[in-house]
């Protein structure tokens, strides 16, 4: 039987001293204020710890504390109670199978949410305690919006051939608050960004509209018949993004803001036509919470106390590399925030502005003006900044621009589209740049990729398998070999992938006087070798290992970098052996 009673847990806590009279007394005062629960209120205050909390309540009310990252629980089951139900009364259906429902609640001494709950699914309720984090969490990754997308797409279409007049007059009204297409799409962000989607792909084809969300790098599929609906839903996202809507031939480029479940996100879209139709692609840039934090990007802690010593030098260059979605805007962010103070001129210039920071002079490069990288670089450095941050180097004048500022007292920060930390120094001498250039000027190289996180509530031990025992031997690790990693099997929590959220890893080299006297002297084999013998300096792939020995990532996962590193490696070899002349050639340049 259920406990109804209610209990005052403050003067429960002090009578077993977990709390204090005084403490008890503050949280009361701020309860008034705040309107927020006492337990709420001692957690946040840190007058008690979470757990000690949920295990103290579960006792004196005698009801079990369920761990719903460990909970393996069935969706239908969950889905028993709408979802404004589910988070008005913070309560989860969790097993729906004999003559009682138990129910996990973050507060089961709410009385009227559990008189509601009662004559709603009429049966005895067997209640437990549950952690509120865990249950938000739970909630968004349960009541996904697909079914109702689904509907709405199907409502938008019966709405279509029902009215005969253009789409897109349909997208141009303004009084539709109600209409299909605003609530398809609201309901399409609101998907987004429950499951954290960096990405939300609009594809026609023949027959189809296929709408995917890439979540921690891999692309989710929803496939909808409703092919029709196609054109108003992108002449909407048009007319939200300032694009030009008749224009269907070429790719346009906007962005807007939307508020989703008190969320800011910046909507940057990316149209494209394609045989089918248009192609829409939305990058979702989340403008609140702690994205751009160093701290919160996952840098060890020995490697983030270095890597705070080079950007808060007074001039020089800080190079952050690797492939397209390996996370280097968000780090070049991160940095900016960082430095971001009224003492500080800051200006950037970018293609595209993703983040919009307060404080910071950032110029849109536009080509089609002449308002390139090194022409806005220019005028930059006319403007008096201490800090310079370059979108990207892609040419041989904007580097060499580059590299003077920062001789010449700036700070400048940048990316470079290449591997590893190593490579780096010798793709800019590639570019034209001078080796004493080069070596004068750049302070430090960050590469980095991203790597999939196991799932903590389905994570499992296990040993590696011949193709993982192989690898680690041939990556001079045996001593790894007989040890035991981890992997997720899939839940729910992760939607059957094992893999729940990512993580960055990190290679930082030092130009250090060694370094520095290899590239005046465009050795680039002495600089490789001179880089990889530095003292603390880790590639890539062993501080990936680092991490799967830790339990944070999986073997399959460290082994996809190391693959990926080998590859464009390799690649970038045969390209270089294409393009480099016979010896006995006599127009061949020299090569340095």
């Amino acid at each position: 039987m259920a406990v109804r009673k209610k209990i005052r847990i403050g003067d429960l806590l002090v009578e077993h001293k977990i709390i204090s009279e005084q403490q008890l007394m503050a949280a009361l005062g701020d309860q008034k204020k705040t309107g927020r629960k006492l337990g709420q209120v001692l957690i946040e205050n840190n007058y008690v710890e979470e757990t000690k909390f949920l295990d103290f309540l579960s006792r004196q009310l005698q009801i079990p504390y369920i761990d719903l990252k460990h909970f393996k629980f069935d969706k239908q089951t969950i889905q028993t109670i709408p979802e404004t139900l589910a988070r008005r009364f913070r309560a989860l259906v969790l097993n729906n199978k004999g003559d009682d429902i138990l129910i996990g609640m973050s507060d089961p001494t709410d009385i009227f949410a559990y008189d509601d709950l009662a004559k709603r699914l009429k049966k005895p309720l067997r209640l437990a305690i549950v952690r509120e984090t865990d249950l938000l969490q739970t909630i968004d990754n349960v009541y996904r919006k697909t079914d109702e997308i689904s509907s709405l797409a199907e409502e938008l279409s019966e709405e279509l051939s029902e009215n005969d007049f253009d789409l897109a007059q349909l997208a141009q009204t303004e009084n539709i608050t109600d209409a299909p297409i605003v609530r398809l799409l609201q309901s399409l962000f609101e998907d987004a960004v429950q499951v954290h989607a960096s990405d939300i792909h609009i594809e026609p084809d023949e027959t189809v509209l296929r709408i995917r969300q890439r979540v921690d790098g891999v692309l989710q599929e929803q496939v909808m018949k409703e092919k029709h609906i196609t054109n108003a839903l992108v002449s909407r996202l048009k007319l939200m993004s300032g694009l030009d809507i008749s224009e269907k031939r070429l790719p346009q480029d906007g962005r807007f803001n939307i508020r989703v479940k008190n969320k800011s996100i910046d909507v940057r879209v990316s149209t494209m036509p394609v045989q089918y139709g248009e192609s829409v692609v939305m990058r979702l840039l989340d403008q609140s919470g702690d994205t751009l934090n160093l701290k919160y990007l996952g840098m060890p802690a020995d490697l983030l106390k270095r890597f705070h010593t080079f950007i808060h030098r007074p001039h020089g260059m800080v190079l952050v590399t690797g492939p397209t979605g390996s996370g280097k805007t968000t780090t070049l962010y991160a940095i900016l925030s960082e430095l971001n103070n009224p003492e500080t001129k800051i200006i950037t210039v970018e293609d595209p502005v993703e983040y919009r920071l307060p404080r910071i002079n950032q110029v849109q490069v536009n080509s089609r003006i002449g308002l390139s990288f090194a022409n806005v670089l220019r005028s930059a450095l006319r403007q008096d900044p201490d800090v310079v941050l370059i979108g990207e180097m892609r040419d041989q004048e904007t580097a060499k621009i580059g590299l003077r500022a920062a001789m010449t007292g700036h700070f400048v920060l940048s990316t470079l589209h290449t591997n590893d930390a190593v490579s780096t120094a010798n793709r800019l001498i590639d570019m034209g740049a001078e080796g004493y250039l080069v070596a004068a000027a750049l302070q430090a190289v960050l590469a980095q990729r991203l790597v999939r996180k196991i799932c903590t509530s389905c994570t499992e031990a296990y040993a590696p398998n011949p193709n993982e025992t192989a690898w680690l031997r041939a990556f001079n690790a045996d001593n790894l070999v007989n040890s035991e990693f981890k992997h997720g099997i899939g839940c729910p929590h992760c939607n059957n992938t094992g893999y729940h959220g990512r993580i960055g890893i990190y290679e930082l080299l030092e130009i250090d006087e060694m370094l520095a006297d290899a590239l005046r002297r465009n050795d680039t084999g002495d600089f490789s070798r001179y880089a990889e013998q530095q003292a603390g300096f880790k590639t890539l792939a062993q501080n990936a290992l680092e991490y799967a020995v830790q339990g944070i990532t999986t073997l399959e996962e460290v082994i996809r970098i190391a693959g990926e590193l080998e590859n464009v490696t390799d690649t970038e070899e045969i390209q270089i052996a294409e393009e480099k002349p016979a010896d006995n050639d006599p127009q061949a340049p020299i090569r340095h």
